[in-house]
């Protein structure tokens, strides 16, 4: 096969075999894709080190399956030029709904708290993060990595909260949606992206203390700014911090109320029916997809149409 594809993420490495081989995550508004050229020469690395995040590639490659999954195995690799005549959004993934939409859904949500504090903090920190909240994804790689990804994620979040404080009538409605709106809200100082929403990886901060840290912190400076009552500050932090659930996730706490509780289960639906669909679309009806590793390596079936 012969396509373009724009990059990811690069990188020379060295193989057990001792030999360098250059190793490619490749994107286009469909999806990603894992990619290898293998048995590189000392002469290829400086060319290949050329070909950064962000750029858009046309490579010659062979499908292959490695662990379950498809791969291309790259036989030759060329840098896009003007002759190329390259449209960005072919190969950029994107939330289907325009960033613009989403966020007023979630901004107007905020606004007609009645709790004053929730108020305040949520409209506070959604409008200060506005423009990086257009293009933001909500991930590296993995569950809405993609432009827009994190509002979208925050308004299915959102939508879904409310359907369920309908038939669990003793969750604070407010409190849950506060938390569903602040949980993530730190991934714009861990994940690094551009402005069409591609992540070259992790910021030293996030590196280092990942998003439930640092929205922590940002949390306790912002409520004591506010002067927002303490009950409500460890509440919010403690949903912060406890809604990945596990120590191995990066929460050291397990949720203590019903709404943190709540905010984790939430996260985890959104994040695995969206691993779900996008397993599926890629996938031909009566067909199994590919391994999936954030489904537990599972293979997910697409039912006949």
């Amino acid at each position: 096969m012969v396509s373009y594809f724009i990059v990811k993420n690069s990188a020379v490495k060295v193989g057990s075999n001792r030999k360098a081989y250059f190793d490619i995550l490749l994107g286009d508004c469909t999806g990603e894709i894992s990619a290898k050229k293998w048995d590189i020469a000392d002469e290829e690395i400086p060319g290949l080190e050329r070909v950064k995040e962000g750029t858009v590639i046309k490579i010659k490659a062979l499908v292959t399956e490695w662990n379950g999954m498809k791969q291309l195995r790259v036989t030759r690799i060329r840098l896009t030029g003007a002759e190329d005549n390259i449209d960005m959004t072919d190969y950029i993934k994107a939330a289907p709904e325009k960033p613009e939409d989403m966020y007023e859904y979630i901004h107007g949500k905020a606004a007609d708290f009645e709790d004053e504090e929730l108020r305040v903090l949520c409209t506070g920190i959604l409008e200060r993060n506005r423009e990086r909240l257009m293009y933001y994804p909500a991930a590296s790689k993995n569950h809405h990595a993609e432009m827009a990804g994190l509002l979208y994620h925050i308004k299915r979040m959102l939508m879904t909260a409310e359907a369920v404080c309908q038939i669990y009538t003793n969750l604070n409605r407010e409190l849950l949606m506060a938390g569903v709106i602040i949980h993530d809200f730190e991934k714009l100082t861990e994940i690094e992206s551009n402005e069409l929403g591609v992540s070259s990886g992790y910021s030293f901060e996030g590196k280092m203390l990942g998003h439930l840290v640092l929205g922590v912190r940002e949390l306790e400076k912002l409520a004591l700014e506010q002067g927002m009552s303490s009950e409500k500050r460890v509440m919010l932090e403690h949903m912060l911090i406890s809604h990945h659930y596990e120590p191995e996730y990066g929460s050291p706490k397990k949720p203590l109320f019903p709404e943190a509780e709540m905010l984790h289960y939430l996260d985890m639906i959104d994040a695995k029916m969206y691993d779900m669909a996008e397993a599926v679309a890629g996938t031909e009806p009566g067909q199994f997809s590919d391994r999936v590793w954030t489904l537990d390596n599972r293979t997910i079936y697409r039912v006949e149409e």
